[in-house]
């Protein structure tokens, strides 16, 4: 009787573990696909003519603000590079051209969360303008479309930091030449006037800004008359390294 008794306990618990484990693997399994199912599906589309003809300068500019948030947060757009560099390969209709500095800790396309052949990038250590980069921008937007341009200085700028301390090295010091007229604009300063000093060199960084806006306007006569007739927004900002945000400068 009682061994009786043990076989049917036995046999008992070995159709209970099997519930269990049968119920467990249910649960991860529909973990999983709720999991899959939360997921978009990653961007392919690359952008056209017509998409490009439609945009505006604000509304570009409105969509890097927002992108910028997306970036800030950690939510930016999911895309297939891999795809996006074959469809772009035909053509390209970028909606706009940043001048950046070189520095590595500026990734342009993320920090708007733009995917391949939405912007043009022109990077040069301190984002200064020469007729190089003039040139670029011609091409960006006179000839490809672009309606948007826009210059970024960062935080913590080593170029920045280089013109203040007037560094003599080989090309950076005739480089760093081009830098020191935002310095000159930045005796007014009430403080230390240091590359010590990041407030100094925040504020050398954003006259350096302006004065890339100004001689983009002042030396490229279709650029100026593009933007005079509202065909494109030529647009300062300051970018913050330690959170991702950025700051218009006016």
């Amino acid at each position: 009787m009682n061994n009786q008794f043990k076989s049917v306990v036995m046999l008992f618990a070995a159709v209970l573990l099997v519930s269990c484990n049968n119920g467990t693997k249910t649960e991860k399994s529909n973990s999983t696909s709720t999991k899959k199912e939360d997921q978009k599906p990653a961007i392919c589309h690359v952008m056209t003519k017509e998409e490009q003809t439609r945009l505006t300068p604000d509304a570009i500019l409105q969509e890097f603000i927002e992108g910028n948030k997306r970036f800030q947060s950690g939510t930016t757009t999911v895309r297939d590079h891999s795809e996006q560099a074959r469809r772009s390969a035909p053509g390209q209709f970028p909606k706009a051209v940043v001048l950046s500095c070189v520095d590595s800790r500026v990734p342009v396309e993320d920090v708007f969360d733009q995917g391949l052949g939405d912007i043009f990038v022109g990077r040069v250590a301190g984002n200064f303008v020469n007729v190089d980069l003039l040139g670029s921008m011609e091409f960006a937007c006179k000839v490809s479309g672009a309606k948007l341009v826009l210059v970024m200085g960062h935080q913590h700028c080593g170029a920045i930091k280089g013109a203040i301390d007037d560094v003599k090295l080989g090309n950076i010091t005739a480089m760093l030449s081009k830098i020191k007229p935002a310095v000159a604009m930045s005796q007014d300063f009430i403080g230390k006037k240091s590359s010590k000093n990041d407030e100094f060199v925040k504020h050398v960084s954003e006259n350096n800004v302006r004065y890339a806006i100004a001689q983009i306007r002042d030396k490229s006569p279709i650029l100026k008359e593009m933007e005079d007739k509202g065909e494109i927004k030529i647009v300062g900002v300051f970018y913050n390294l330690t959170d991702g945000s950025l700051e218009f400068i006016k």
